[in-house]
């Protein structure tokens, strides 16, 4: 069965995108990085998208499907704290003291 961009584009969990691209995984890594995984696998979309380079719906499913590889192997060595994909990564808190803010007068 061939696979198009118009299947991939009515897929919605993460655990259906490494099934329709035939790649193994672990559901204890998704289960916790799920939108991580997700939010690095659609920045690597976007960057796909907007290359200059002219691909086919083959070659493009294929550049898809190397970048959900890459996606997920980020967070088998790093972290979403590390990687700080989202803004509340970003963001100081609010009504925190730290050890190094106090002073010993």
């Amino acid at each position: 069965m061939t696979q198009s961009l118009e299947e991939f584009n009515k897929l919605v969990n993460t655990e259906d995108y490494f099934q329709f691209f035939d790649l193994e995984y672990d559901q204890k890594v998704v289960h916790v990085n799920r939108l991580h995984i997700l939010q690095k696998f659609s920045e690597y979309i976007k960057e796909i998208d907007n290359s200059k380079v002219q691909l086919n719906h083959e070659e493009r499913l294929g550049k898809y499907r190397e970048a959900l590889k890459q996606a997920y192997q980020v967070f088998i060595e790093s972290t979403p704290q590390q990687e700080k994909l989202f803004k509340v990564f970003h963001q100081k808190p609010k009504n925190v003291v730290k050890l190094t803010e106090i002073d010993s007068d």
